[in-house]
């Protein structure tokens, strides 16, 4: 199989699909990896570091598009790439489509294989594919949420672990899944007073296992959310709904009972966000101010930290790419459950049912036949 890796175009995205080691183990299985020229440049990696392990690099995403079976890529295909896709073209990549109409209606008239990296799932209901990317978002989330926090910021001017005398900043994290872990992991180790929120008790339960007394875990519902928010100087969105959009947890008239200088980091807003104020911001461009209250809502968090991202990515990406450039896309879909979650369109087909439930288009069960 042809696979094609490309140099990613959206704003402030600096992570590329795979890393040389990535590449050499599927040129070592027998395929070819063409690569655009620079595409690893925004995570430190050279074009001589790819030819050196097999890639054949290319002048051109025109010339990757047109001659690649499979396309894995970082992020969703923006709407200048949308023409360049080929009828059977496996895309791998994380795609994000309940929050993205025209982008979910481009790939089912390209009829493309569209596979999401962060609707694979486990027996389990892990996200293997997500789950990387989520730590890093987790992570950065406290690291920013500090950085804004400061007054030439825009924040309250509160030091997140306090000092002898002053009381730390409180953190609230909407949320106990992967993002919520790695934040409150931060977070308590910077010295803050950290509250964490889920519907899952027994989520909770194991949290406080792990963390022990310095977090403090709270049924999430409406009330407790109120409670919470009003008194929380960084507050992190860490919600997640597998292939659909986010739910608004936060709204306009709760922002409205938070102290000025509030920061708020929404790690969900790829898929809409939890907050009813939320949009999409750029790395260069982060923040925006509503009721005082400081929102951070990049869509991309872990392209700030891009080599780091883009290693890790690949470690968990690369057995399904072989797998599905081995085996080709149907032989590998009907035995592998994980890449049949992952499996959001189809050749013309919508068949991820949170997706269609989001956009409220038709969804048709995917046929193993």
């Amino acid at each position: 199989m042809i696979i094609g890796i490309l140099k990613e175009i959206k704003r402030n995205e600096y992570r590329v699909g795979m890393v040389p080691a990535g590449v050499r183990a599927v040129v070592e299985s027998g395929h070819r990896v063409i690569l655009e020229t620079a595409a690893g440049e925004g995570s430190g990696i050279s074009d001589d570091e790819f030819r050196r392990v097999g890639a054949e690099v290319k002048e051109s995403a025109d010339a990757v598009f047109s001659q690649a079976e499979m396309i894995v890529k970082v992020k969703e295909p923006l709407p200048e790439e949308w023409d360049l896709l080929n009828e059977g073209q496996i895309l791998f990549t994380y795609l994000h489509l309940a929050p993205s109409l025209d982008l979910t209606r481009a790939l089912l008239t390209k009829k493309v294989i569209g596979i999401a990296y962060e609707t694979v799932q486990l027996p389990d209901g892990s996200l293997p594919l997500l789950e990387p990317m989520s730590e890093i978002a987790g992570k950065l989330s406290v690291q920013v949420g500090a950085y804004c926090l400061q007054r030439e910021h825009g924040g309250g001017g509160i030091l997140l672990g306090g000092v002898p005398g002053v009381k730390p900043a409180s953190v609230v994290i909407i949320g106990g899944g992967t993002v919520g872990m790695n934040a409150a992991g931060v977070a308590l180790g910077m010295g803050a007073r950290v509250t964490i929120l889920d519907v899952n008790i027994g989520r909770l339960r194991y949290l406080h296992n792990l963390f022990g007394d310095r977090l403090v875990t709270v049924a999430s519902n409406k009330s407790n959310l109120e409670a919470a928010t009003a008194g929380a100087d960084l507050i992190v969105g860490a919600t997640l709904v597998p292939g659909a959009r986010a739910e608004k947890l936060i709204t306009r008239p709760m922002l409205t009972r938070m102290r000025k200088g509030t920061v708020l980091v929404d790690v969900a807003v790829d898929q809409r966000g939890c907050c009813e104020t939320s949009v999409p911001t750029t790395h260069d461009d982060p923040v925006f101010v509503v009721e005082g209250v400081l929102h951070y809502c990049v869509a991309n968090m872990p392209s700030a930290v891009s080599r780091s991202s883009t290693f890790a990515l690949t470690n968990v990406t690369l057995p399904y790419i072989l797998k599905l450039a081995d085996l080709g896309p149907t032989v590998a879909l009907r035995f592998d459950v994980s890449l049949q979650k992952g499996l959001n369109v189809y050749r013309g087909q919508l068949v991820s049912e949170p997706v269609a439930k989001s956009l409220g288009l038709e969804y048709r069960h995917y046929d193993l036949n």
